[in-house]
């Protein structure tokens, strides 16, 4: 990891993956009322193009959360069955508040890592100059 370009990399894919988790949480919230919502989720998996780790990471394809759906007792609701009872969103707000948080420090982590690079190049390039 002696190159500033594979920091550089490595910061970026970082702050991509978090983004990407960002969205989904963003996503998770706007929906938190729709009936018969999943809550989205976003793994991590290290990028190994042509078989070769990197240490990148990269956000996961979207997965539903299987927990099962609450179900929610208002006879007046349009959707609602026979019985008055509709399936409502396993989205917990608190929970998303939480992961956006965590998220987000995340991403501003790996922008510090990113910004102290760049500042490292420039240093370096200015002793070199001298």
């Amino acid at each position: 990891m002696t190159n500033p370009v594979s920091s550089l990399h490595l910061s970026a894919s970082g702050m991509q993956a978090q983004s990407e988790r960002l969205r989904r949480t963003a996503e998770n919230i706007a929906n938190t009322d729709t009936p018969g919502y999943r809550r989205k989720l976003v793994t991590f998996e290290e990028s190994a193009p042509f078989g070769r780790a990197t240490g990148e990471v990269k956000a996961s394809d979207t997965i539903l959360d299987r927990s099962e759906l609450p179900r929610i007792h208002n006879p007046a609701h349009p959707m609602a069955d026979e019985q008055g009872y509709y399936l409502g969103s396993n989205v917990n707000l608190v929970v998303e508040i939480a992961d956006s948080r965590e998220a987000g420090r995340s991403y501003e982590a790996n922008l510090k890592m990113f910004e102290q690079t760049r500042q490292m190049g420039s240093a370096l390039l200015d002793l070199l100059r001298r």
